[in-house]
């Protein structure tokens, strides 16, 4: 086996106990873990970050309201006083359902973990409708690397618009911000960065008026919002375009590159809409760890991707393996933090049902909490069963059931004063941005094996240039000290 190809195996040693492996650490693999607390079962996470996300908050992150660490703690820390609990740095790369274990790898390190019982929450990424390429002109809203590009990429042109009016050029394309996909994710990015030019930036700058930005919201769909309704989505509609959004629907995106996109209407025609920056909102595709399920139980697959499973969430053969979230196509489920949630706390409370010798559960069923988008501050939807709110009303709603989901009380609390300064003053306190941010990952990925290629293989090792850089190191620090005990800094020479 080549070096880079290094298998270990592991399991928690001499317990003996049921062992539950958990991919994933999204809102179905972090509450699927929690929910075995007090079971009598050893828990390993395997997750390709060290966090969990909140990734409703996403866009608040690329806009500068948020910082980073307030929506994606620590997964270590958050699980700190599970003592029956494990967390595994690691993506996973294959599930063989035969021998129960689950391979993983990071850095060209590979891993493979056995199983008793399986919960994959492996979530979804963003589909591009079979356009790959134009990830790296349009950016999704899946990651905290997403959102951080986004950040440096709309700072950055303004920075950039700056630069090129002080010049004498044209920087229209620069001021133009189109979003596509006029779902939620959609519509809160879009409100944001309109609030970001039109409120935030105003006294910024002196070659250009932020107030001049253009913002395109874009969509093929014949509505903003439709999930939420004609009515609900009409409402929404009218409040962008009177924050002065530009709402395109019934426009399909065609082509995208570096210097704009073309979107096709429904009668044909076609426009070329030239901007610097764009963000990708629409369409999500199930983790590709659905197809090696499938493959390997025959349970079908639907055009996002997404696995068929049976009422109790396990897969067709192996009642050992419950998979949740975004990545199951069963009874219309949306692919929302909710269904994820109560999916995992339903496999947990099987797997513990099973081990105490109980019946098993009644097929899951869904309990629709209601769902929420925000427009701008002040102004959001609400849809919480037959109730249908607008406005202030459906705001505060909002805030406080994202409030109640941010992990930790002290992200909570420092959410609140970003909240607080961002909707009631006009200030954004995370606006640092990088060219590192922007173009790290495309550089990454002009990599043959992206950062496995920056990372010495496992197992190699150079004596002779470790006792080189060691006499080196002795060498120096034994000059420093003896300039200062000599007291021989500062003298001229």
């Amino acid at each position: 086996m080549a070096a880079s190809e290094t298998t270990d195996t592991t399991a928690v040693p001499g317990s003996g106990r049921h062992r539950v492996v958990v991919i994933g650490s999204g809102f179905g693999g972090l509450f699927g873990t929690k929910a075995l607390r007090r079971s009598d079962v050893d828990v390993t996470m395997v997750a390709k970050t060290t966090h969990h996300l909140f990734q409703p908050l996403l866009y608040q992150v690329a806009t500068g309201i948020l910082s980073e660490g307030e929506i994606a703690p620590p997964t270590r820390e958050v699980l700190a006083g599970q003592k029956n609990a494990q967390v595994l740095l690691g993506e996973v790369t294959a599930i063989d359902l035969e021998a129960r274990t689950v391979t993983s790898q990071v850095l060209g390190r590979e891993l493979v973990t056995p199983y008793d019982s399986l919960i994959v929450a492996a979530g979804a990424g963003q589909s591009y409708f079979g356009n790959d390429h134009f990830a790296e002109f349009a950016p999704g809203m899946k990651s905290i690397d997403d959102a951080l590009e986004l950040r440096g990429r709309i700072f950055g042109a303004f920075e950039m618009a700056e630069i090129g009016a002080k010049r004498g050029d044209n920087v229209d394309h620069l001021l133009t911000f189109v979003v596509v996909g006029a779902g939620p994710t959609g519509v809160e990015m879009a409100g944001q960065i309109a609030e970001l030019a039109h409120r935030t930036l105003t006294r910024d700058f002196r070659a250009i008026s932020s107030k001049q930005a253009r913002v395109i919201l874009v969509d093929a769909a014949p509505q903003v919002l439709p999930p939420f309704g004609q009515k609900l989505g009409g409402w929404a509609h009218k409040e962008l375009e009177e924050m002065g959004v530009e709402v395109k629907v019934g426009a399909m995106v065609t082509g995208v590159d570096e210097r704009g996109l073309t979107v096709k209407y429904k009668d044909g025609t076609e426009e070329n809409i030239a901007a610097v920056t764009k963000v990708w909102a629409a369409g999500v595709q199930a983790s590709p760890l659905g197809k090696t399920l499938s493959e390997q139980t025959g349970a079908p697959l639907d055009r996002a991707g997404r696995i068929a499973v049976n009422p109790d969430l396990t897969l067709p053969g192996h009642p050992e393996v419950f998979v949740v979230g975004d990545m199951i196509a069963l009874d219309n489920l949306p692919g929302v933090a909710q269904v994820a949630i109560q999916g995992a706390k339903y496999a947990a409370k099987e797997i513990d049902g099973r081990l105490k010798g109980k019946a098993p559960q009644a097929p899951f069923k869904y309990f629709d909490k209601g769902s929420m988008a925000i427009v701008s501050r002040f102004r959001a939807v609400a849809m919480v069963g037959k109730l249908r709110l607008t406005g202030f009303i459906a705001w505060l709603m909002w805030l406080a059931v994202h409030l109640f989901y941010i992990t930790g009380f002290k992200n909570r609390v420092t959410a609140v004063l970003h909240w607080f300064v961002s909707f009631i003053g006009k200030g954004r306190s995370e606006r640092t941005s990088t060219e590192q941010q922007i173009f790290a990952r495309v550089a990454l990925q002009r990599l043959q094996r992206g950062a496995t290629d920056l990372v010495s293989n496992p197992g190699e090792y150079d004596a002779e240039a470790e006792r080189r850089r060691r006499a080196e190191l002795e060498a120096q620090a034994a000059e420093e000290a003896r300039l200062s005990d000599a007291n021989e800094r500062g003298v001229k020479v």
